[in-house]
């Protein structure tokens, strides 16, 4: 016979969310928020593990209808094409919008200076393309797939993310935000960077990737490929970097933690070829993806939070 104290517990226990199902019901709610809240949203998208999850939770928010915004890609033209291939495809199957900000353009129009020499990257130069881009379309909120464990500069980030008329960011002047309410309060000008999956770690979107059966471009697991050696990084031999006096190309097996342009992300030695060798390299690591394959943060303790201030994603 069931007692009526084990008939709650089992119903209790029947209705329980998972630690995935609690963050996508939340990501979720924020989405919807966004949409609710701002006329002219956008979701950035950079083919990456975390946009790709921000896809998938648009899908879920939003089906069987299109999203209610389109979807971009700030292009560096210095992108891994298997990425860039990845993009094209997944944005043609979801049926929805692709809008691509292209560095190269700004830089044709003068916004923007390329650097040259052997460390030159156009990363720094995708901030102009990015605010010219939301200006240009009149946008208002642009969803971003920031996590606050990537970096320190990002765990000052709220879930709102508010900037102003010149697109820069102060991290001593962010809304609170209690009981997930968000005000998404804004004068002309300005615009919100949305993070729906900010309280999510790397594993959790390795997990969720895994769960939902979602592709990722190629890159994120273990592939043969031709590399050299700096600053304790590996790089992809490419036509946008060059070799400086003493580096010598050669042959490994990698993958990428993070996406980016070509000529700042590091690969890491790895032999995982599929999901669940992923996540256990995941699990055993100590270290986030940003602090271990991006050049461009190394640059000082403060590089992302000064790229953040000036309008960064």
């Amino acid at each position: 016979m069931t007692t009526q104290a084990g008939s709650e517990v089992t119903t209790r226990a029947k209705y329980e969310l998972s630690h995935l199902q609690t963050l996508e019901a939340e990501s979720i709610y924020i989405m919807r928020e966004v949409a609710a809240q701002f006329e002219r949203p956008v979701l950035l998208f950079s083919g990456g593990k975390d946009s790709i999850v921000l896809m998938r939770l648009a899908e879920k928010a939003f089906r069987p209808g299109r999203f209610p915004f389109p979807v971009m890609h700030v292009d560096t033209g210095h992108n891994f094409p298997e990425v860039v291939e990845f993009r094209d495809r997944l944005v043609e199957r979801l049926g929805e919008r692709l809008i691509v900000a292209s560095v190269q353009d700004s830089i044709d129009r003068g916004r923007v200076r390329e650097e040259t020499g052997p460390r030159a990257s156009r990363n720094r130069l995708q901030t102009v393309t990015l605010l010219d881009a939301i200006d240009e379309h009149g946008f208002d909120a642009a969803f971003g797939g920031a996590r606050r464990d990537e970096e320190r500069a990002r765990a000052k980030e709220r879930v709102f993310s508010f900037r102003d008329d010149f697109g820069q960011w102060d991290p001593k002047h962010q809304r609170p935000e209690l009981w997930s309410l968000y005000n998404g309060r804004i004068r002309k000008g300005e615009h919100v960077r949305a993070f729906p999956i900010s309280n999510w770690t790397e594993m959790d979107v390795w997990q969720y990737i895994a769960q939902e059966h979602l592709e990722v471009p190629s890159i994120y697991y273990a592939h043969t490929r031709q590399v050299f050696e700096r600053d304790s990084m590996l790089y992809a031999l490419n036509p946008h970097i060059e070799l400086i006096d003493g580096e010598v190309p050669f042959e490994a097996s990698v993958r990428y933690r993070t996406v980016g342009d070509m000529t700042c992300t590091g690969a890491v030695r790895s032999t995982a070829t599929t999901l669940e060798a992923v996540v256990a390299e995941i699990a055993a690591t100590r270290i986030t993806e940003r602090g271990e394959t991006r050049a461009d943060d190394r640059v000082t303790e403060a590089a992302m939070e000064d790229r953040k201030r000036e309008g960064y994603f």
